[in-house]
């Protein structure tokens, strides 16, 4: 790609979105950590330093060689702008007020390219414990607070800028004119990177990386692997060998409708029977990361079986997307594990292929763009995103095939009441959980003792943080008398109203 925008790693929590709006903008952009810069830098056409969590003045911060970016146009936000100035000569100090939330522009110079179209008092967004007092000669301040007085500045002659707020978040609210600015006016960016270019440029690289070699592909009826399969499929055919594997743990009626659907996009598909295997791997175990492992581990001794039915296959194909990408090489190393991965590791190394991931540049929002582009059903392209475990963690304590009968008719009787009320687009993921809580409860003259149903909604953007959904009150009502009215073995139905974080989405 000719065109696109380094955003350098510093530690950030707001990274990520960093490149979302930028992408917004029809520009390509990569994400790479401070400390791993590609050696070849003629392809970008502009630089982004991140902020971070770190002080520029400690002993052992985060820095970079500015002096490599030579005539192409920096701008640093927060850590970053701090960081051009203090490598310039000019003064960090510990904040003397409470810089962080909202603030003001009170000034603005709306000759400088950066700022055109910034309104005075506008809105901006602060988030840092240092600021710079001062600056040097060469250097001019272009934007001011009440509070900060070098809110922007820029190196004068040169496209050398920083601004100690950020524009990335939605609290500043004209921070996409601000990136337009530097990327499209300032970096000289086409806005040319469309999902129509992507899937074009996609499926030619694919037809020359493939060849006439087979790809094998689990999928698993969501968003990512649908997508990355339709491009491998637009560029190899036939020689693409998808499998469908049915753990015990999918929705009701799953397992037939995800083979319906594929069979209508023309995939080649198989679809596995395998839930007595997953059962018996699963039998006594009650802890979650021991059920994700037992899933993990079943999962692929089966794939592993399935594809060397297939002959010569060379290429595993892989729905990875971006956000992993990132993970696995940020700053700080992966994450701490939470709980392992959704997706199934261990698969390339087990089964000695080479790995096609057609969308491992892409987020989530980009790949549901990308797969209207490919006249994906939009039924799958906003289908709630579903574990790779599935009910196996939304059973708390050990899975049974009548647990897992239980929370079928659960989720279902939830989903299904989503869709009826007109509310499943307006939540980003839904699902309900079996507790191993049983609750006294009364049927007509009759006592019980049943388990408990907990029933989750979250509003996000891409699951990094989440917020408890306000359902209306007379869907609730209606959706829990339907689940203890129908459901055999429920008698008492919960909602959960916790946000990410400190929650999880899922509970296991």
């Amino acid at each position: 790609m000719a065109e696109q925008i380094l955003i350098l790693d510093f530690g950030s929590q707001y990274t990520q979105l960093i490149a979302r709006r930028v992408r917004e903008l029809n520009v390509y952009c990569e994400i790479h950590p401070y400390n791993h810069i590609p050696e070849i830098l003629s392809n970008y056409k502009g630089v982004i330093l991140s902020g971070s969590p770190c002080s520029v003045r400690d002993d052992r911060a985060p820095d970079v060689d500015l002096t490599i970016f030579k005539d192409i146009p920096v701008l640093g936000v927060c850590y970053g702008a701090q960081l051009i100035a203090h490598k310039n000569g000019g003064l960090v100090l510990p904040s003397q007020i409470r810089e962080y939330g909202r603030a003001l522009l009170t000034t603005v110079d709306h000759h400088n390219e950066l700022l055109k179209e910034i309104s005075i008092d506008s809105q901006v967004w602060m988030s840092h414990a240092d600021t710079i007092s001062s600056i040097p000669d060469e250097f001019e301040v272009i934007a001011s607070t009440p509070s900060v007085k070098i809110a922007a500045f820029r190196l004068r002659g040169k496209k050398l800028f920083g601004i100690q707020f950020h524009p990335e978040v939605t609290h500043t609210t004209e921070g996409k004119n601000l990136l337009r600015n530097f990327v499209v006016t300032i970096c000289g960016c086409a806005q040319d990177w469309t999902p129509d270019q992507f899937v074009e440029t996609t499926v030619a690289d694919l037809k020359q990386k493939l060849g006439n070699d087979k790809v094998v592909m689990a999928l698993s009826g969501g968003v990512d692997s649908t997508v990355a399969a339709m491009l491998v499929h637009q560029a190899i055919g036939k020689n693409l060998y998808c499998i469908f594997v049915d753990n015990g743990l999918l929705r009701k009626d799953e397992f037939e409708q995800v083979l319906h659907s594929y069979k209508g996009m023309g995939l080649n598909i198989k679809g596995v029977d395998a839930k007595e295997e997953f059962y018996k791997a699963l039998k006594n175990l009650s802890e979650p990361e021991a059920k994700r492992k037992a899933i993990g581990r079943t999962f692929i001794e089966i794939f592993d079986v399935e594809a060397h039915r297939i002959e010569d296959v060379k290429w595993l194909g892989q729905g990875t997307i971006y956000p992993d990408v990132i993970e696995s090489v940020s700053v700080k190393g992966p994450s701490a594990t939470i709980k392992s991965h959704h997706n199934v590791g261990g698969l390339p190394a087990k089964m000695k292929m080479k790995v096609v991931e057609p969308l491992n540049t892409l987020f989530k929002d980009e790949v549901r763009l990308v797969g209207k582009t490919l006249g994906i059903d939009p039924l799958i392209l906003g289908r709630h995103p579903f574990p790779g475990p599935g009910l196996g963690i939304r059973i708390l304590g050990e899975i049974t095939p009548e647990n897992v009968r239980i929370l079928q008719e659960v989720d279902s009787i939830f989903i299904s009441g989503l869709r009826k009320f007109g509310l499943y687009e307006k939540v980003w993921q839904a699902g309900a959980m079996l507790l191993p809580v049983y609750s006294v409860g009364v049927m007509g003259d009759e006592r019980t003792y049943e388990k408990v149903a907990a029933l989750r909604a979250v509003i996000s953007v891409d699951g990094m943080t989440a917020d408890w959904a306000h359902l209306p009150h007379d869907f609730l009502s209606e959706v829990s008398s339907d689940i203890i009215n129908k459901v055999k073995g429920v008698n008492r139905v919960v909602y959960d109203i916790s946000s990410k974080p400190p929650a999880t989405i899922e509970w296991e």
